[in-house]
């Protein structure tokens, strides 16, 4: 169960969410089947994620487990037929108290610190001149669930702690002499507002599942969520009313716990060609497929896999992990699985029972009327699998139990870690992949030239009535250093990841070490400092301060001229600004658009590390009549100064034409720059005019800006040595 703590409302019931359908059949696999080793659940913000989560706790089987052991051990060595891992001290246990308890689901806070997460040297065994450890939030998550709220904005720090134990499923703990090595197998499951930044991409590729879900449109269901939603009481009697629904739900997850079935060879031969076509990296894919398949047949009730249940596995199992380029939306998974089933139909010719050749006409698909047949056939036909060959034959193995299966991370994690944030593409032409050249992309590939973004020019709401969009060109990216912490131009190789002395003291403890008077001494540090030399109280020898590390938080500000006399080479700006957004992605920046046209300028996106939305946003740009060019620098002023990074980088597109200002706009201009100047922040002038005609040259003067002419930063002229 969930402890919410004294005061709070009792969850929802799972059965009482309102729709979200796709979120609750993805969290019942996770309840039948422990193989699946998490998932990601990707929304709008008030779509039920979090509720849903919480009310799985009720569906969850209960546990036999050591009494007085810390990290829920079994007292068996072996479970389900799987050796289980256990302790230090339970292994070495004989006869040991055992005790029922709820299958744990633990949130881990944004704000924990490591040593909440991992464990530490217990303070209060400390001040009994014991060096204890005492468990972290990882110990209490042990054969359990852990559970991250908006799991793309946690701290680098513990995701890498996070990626440690799922690769290993223990947690080992080397510091303040303390050295501990504990289980630590949980299910991961996060939710995520996409419009607040990426998950990395290490830590994406460790949820099997992932489902995107929505509010709802139909105005019945919304009476019915804000009807619940006012209930004044506590939510008791929402559980007593869905007590029975609850116990039925729960019964029918231990029910298809207890029956999982097999997964034929001509299926597991389909799955691996369908991972393999949809252009993803590694193994896990196959893996998250198979498993969820086996779970999904067993949820409804059948003794055997259908290809309805690896269409539906595969569409949660693939979609976050067929991205293979920054900036592009993923693409649909449907496609990719209708491709194949549909091929295996045409090549074949039969149905997964193999009954009937007459209706086999090459139109059956994973869902629809298929489906309800090879179901109502599936009733009485045999478990086994000798009836099923609607799919090639057997290959891949199927990965479903022992150890090996429970630990297939860590076999192939150099085939996984990193692999969707670089960038790299797949030689031949896969269903769902990227075309290397633009001209065979669906236009918005950065530096397309695609008839698409020409049929889209007049769709997209301009600034003002008569504007329109620009499609994107080729262009290359300047040669730009990126400002660091500490606003100097060194260029920051590894981006946000790197760890840069706290100003603040806010941030990762790394270390400790002796305090002077300049820290705030670290209190549990210090008596643990005083324990290790034999005192039961601290002197002043003792005296502890941490040593902290925060990620540099760098803003790119992205100025674009949306005026009418940037028509001409809005294209090639376009192309510009993305190739630069690249450079944002690579040093994980985070990045915000604003756009001046008109009669002033617009934060079309304040910023967010998702560079994907920032350039959908900049693809989607449309033309202004006027160029209110102080407006625009302003707006960027303002923005900086409110947010208030570590480093900013301005990078402004324009041909210098300003037309809009109170007064002279080439004082406004000046004025405006001057302010923009003030921030600090370094500057980037991209040229986008014929001639120098412009007001950059004021600009660049007040900001000391670096200038480069638009046409310096086309492909042909980088060719040709220009």
């Amino acid at each position: 169960m969930v402890d919410l703590g004294p005061g709070k409302k009792v969850s929802t019931p799972f059965p009482a969410i309102v729709g979200q359908e796709s979120l609750k059949r993805v969290l019942l696999a996770l309840a039948v089947e422990d193989g699946l080793a998490g998932a990601l659940v990707r929304g709008e913000k008030g779509t039920a994620k979090s509720t849903a989560v919480r009310a799985m706790a009720d569906l969850l089987p209960d546990q036999r487990v050591v009494a007085d052991c810390p990290y829920g051990c079994p007292p068996d060595s072996v479970v389900d037929d799987v050796p289980a891992t256990q302790c230090v001290d339970c292994r070495d246990r004989t006869d040991p108290p055992v005790e029922t308890r709820p299958t744990p689901i633990v949130t881990l806070p944004l704000g924990a610190t490591r040593d909440r997460v991992v464990g530490t040297l217990s303070v209060a065994d400390a001040l009994d001149g014991d060096a204890e450890f005492e468990p972290g939030l990882l110990a209490r998550a042990n054969r359990g669930v852990l559970y991250v709220d908006e799991v793309n904005l946690l701290d680098d720090h513990l995701v890498d702690v996070l990626l440690d134990a799922a690769a290993m499923g223990t947690n080992r703990v080397e510091r303040d002499g303390v050295s501990v090595t504990h289980p630590a197998d949980f299910t991961l499951v996060g939710t995520m507002n996409p419009e607040e930044g990426e998950l990395r991409p290490q830590l994406r590729d460790r949820f099997d599942l992932c489902v995107e879900v929505t509010g709802s449109d139909d105005p019945d269901e919304r009476v019915e969520i804000l009807e619940r939603v006012l209930d004044d009481g506590d939510g008791r009697e929402l559980h007593a009313q869905f007590a029975d629904k609850t116990d039925s739900l729960r019964e029918r997850v231990h029910d298809a716990r207890d029956r999982r079935p097999d997964l034929p060879a001509e299926f597991k031969r389909a799955i691996v060609e369908l991972c393999r076509d949809a252009g993803v990296e590694g193994h896990r894919a196959d893996f998250a497929t198979a498993r969820a398949a086996r779970a999904f047949a067993a949820l409804d009730g059948r003794p055997k896999v259908l290809e309805s249940d690896i269409a539906e596995a595969a569409e949660y199992a693939l979609a976050h992990r067929m991205r293979s380029r920054p900036f592009e939306d993923a693409p649909d998974p449907e496609e990719v699985i209708d491709d194949r089933f549909d091929e295996a139909d045409d090549g074949e010719g039969e149905r997964a029972d193999g009954e009937d050749d007459s209706a086999e006409d090459g139109e059956e698909s994973t869902e629809g009327g298929g489906e309800d047949d090879r179901r109502n056939d599936d009733s009485g036909g045999d478990g086994e699998d000798g009836e099923s060959e609607n799919s090639a034959a057997a290959g891949e193995s199927e990965g479903n139990s022992g150890t090996a299966d429970e630990n297939d991370g860590v076999g192939d994690e150099e085939h996984t870690e990193g692999s969707d944030d670089d960038g790299s593409t797949e030689p031949d032409r896969r269903p769902g992949s990227v075309p290397d050249d633009p001209q065979e992309g669906t236009g918005d590939e950065p530096g397309g030239d695609s008839t698409e973004d020409d049929a889209d020019d007049d769709s997209a709401t301009p600034l003002v009535p008569g504007g329109a969009r620009a499609g994107v060109g080729e262009a290359t990216a300047p040669d730009l250093e990126t400002p660091t912490a500490s606003g100097s131009a060194a260029g920051n190789e590894t981006g946000r990841g790197d760890a840069t002395p706290s100003v603040d003291g806010r941030g990762a403890t790394v270390r400790t070490e002796p305090a002077d008077d300049r820290g705030t001494v670290d209190t549990a540090a210090s008596v643990r400092t005083a324990a290790r030399n034999g005192r039961s109280t601290p002197t002043d020898w003792d005296l502890q301060q941490a040593v902290r590390t925060g990620d540099a938080r760098t803003l790119t500000v992205f100025l674009t001229d949306a005026s009418a006399s940037m028509a001409p080479a809005m294209r090639a700006a376009k192309g510009v600004a993305l190739e630069l957004l690249k450079d944002a992605y690579t040093e994980r920046d985070e990045v915000a658009l604003i756009a001046f046209g008109g009669e002033d300028a617009e934060v079309l996106l304040p910023p967010t590390t998702s560079v994907t939305l920032a350039a959908r946003h900049l693809k989607d740009l449309p033309t202004a009549d006027r160029t209110p060019l102080p407006a625009g620098l302003d707006a960027a002023t303002e923005l900086i100064e409110r947010e208030d990074p570590d480093s900013a980088l301005v990078v402004l597109v324009s041909d210098g034409r300003a037309n809009v200002a109170d007064g002279s706009p080439t004082a406004a201009t000046r004025a405006a720059a001057r302010r923009l100047g003030g921030t600090d922040a370094s500057m980037l002038a991209v040229d986008a005019g014929e001639s120098r005609a412009g007001l950059l040259d004021v600009v660049c003067e007040a900001t000391d800006a670096e200038r480069v002419p638009l046409s310096a930063l086309s492909p042909e002229t980088v060719v040709d040595g220009h």
